[in-house]
């Protein structure tokens, strides 16, 4: 089961950032793989969306629950598609000093067990790029980081994959 958790120390604000992850709709626009994105419903916080992710030959539809807690977490609780389960968590801090500390964690498994070993062994590189891809979209709508915050990068961070 690919899982990921890590700490991040970002210039762009609580809120700056909380709007980007909560922008759901958007995420074919700049999220690696992902092809489409699709809002089902909106009651209050909660957003009800499926999401197309593509690589080469293989084409996926995930549907998932995302639970807005402005400006201070996003939980994604999945509900139908290829996985035994998912947990996604996003917490946002204010920093001292400015800027914003980001609690991420993912944690996945397939009911395919070769989508599964395939998933272990890209994940790491996988997950990079998309962490990338919310960097570069923050810096494209906020303004570039500061220099002295891009070059700290991960305050901590612990990832496991096991295929």
């Amino acid at each position: 089961m690919p899982r990921h958790s890590e700490t991040r120390h970002l210039s762009w604000s609580q809120e700056q950032m909380f709007d980007l992850v909560a922008d759901i709709g958007k995420y074919h626009e700049f999220l690696p793989w992902v092809q489409a994105m699709r809002i089902r419903s909106i009651e209050g916080n909660v957003v009800t969306a499926d999401m197309v992710v593509g690589f080469k030959m293989v084409r996926e539809r995930f549907t998932s629950r995302v639970t807005l807690d402005r400006p201070r977490r996003v939980d994604v609780d999945y509900i139908s598609g290829p996985l035994k389960y998912l947990t996604n968590d996003w917490i946002f801090r204010p920093a001292p000093g400015g800027g914003c500390d980001i609690d991420f964690s993912v944690d996945f498994e397939f009911k395919n067990k070769m989508f599964e070993r395939l998933a272990g062994m890209f994940f790491a590189e996988a997950f990079r790029r998309m962490v990338a891809s919310f960097e570069t979209r923050a810096a494209a709508v906020y303004g570039p980081a500061v220099a002295a915050v891009s070059g700290s990068g991960i305050s901590s961070s612990s990832a496991t994959s096991a295929a």
